[in-house]
């Protein structure tokens, strides 16, 4: 291979990768402003929210008024609209019932996913499997699997759950 052939060959490659990162900067520019990717990111923004809320609505340590307290804090935190007003009224008769109670709840959102997204209202509906570990102050406890339907609506601290409706398991129809 001559000289000239070699320096042909470096700048036809030098070349054909500027040609490929021109167009994977054009490419990636163009998805930036995408309105198919906007809409991901928000329907990913509600669905992780929303999982996250609805773990918390379902966890709380009832071992000790304070951790009771701090429990309900997180409830009212996770929630806007009219679950938070109705949580927000019964805080004092739940907290004595379930510092009474002593039981601690821990929930988990096995698995979740959106129905609906309106970016322009800022609603969501979130359907979610939750798995809540329960331990009594005495005696054994357990895990109950539980189904919820959950409005969400977008607030200036991200999603939060608007309303809450348990779904039974099993059943026919």
């Amino acid at each position: 291979m001559t000289s000239r052939t070699k320096s042909l060959s470096v700048w036809a490659a030098l070349v054909a990768a500027a040609l490929v990162c021109a167009l994977g900067g054009w490419s990636y520019a163009d998805a930036r402003g995408d309105e198919d990717l906007a809409y991901a990111k928000a329907r990913d923004a509600a669905l992780t929210d929303g999982k996250h809320h609805l773990a918390r609505l379902n966890s709380l340590d009832g071992r000790s008024a304070k951790s009771v307290e701090a429990g309900l804090g997180a409830w009212l935190d996770s929630s806007t609209g009219p679950l938070h007003e109705q949580l927000r009224r019964t805080r004092a008769k739940d907290a004595g019932e379930l510092t009474k109670s002593g039981s601690t709840a821990r929930g988990k959102v096995t698995d979740a996913a959106l129905t609906a997204l309106d970016e322009r209202t800022g609603s969501a509906e979130l359907i979610a499997t939750v798995d809540v570990e329960v331990t009594p102050r005495t005696g054994s406890g357990g895990t109950e699997r539980k189904r919820f339907g959950a409005t969400l609506e977008r607030t200036p601290d991200g999603w939060k759950v608007k309303a809450l409706t348990a779904i039974p398991v099993g059943g026919g129809a």
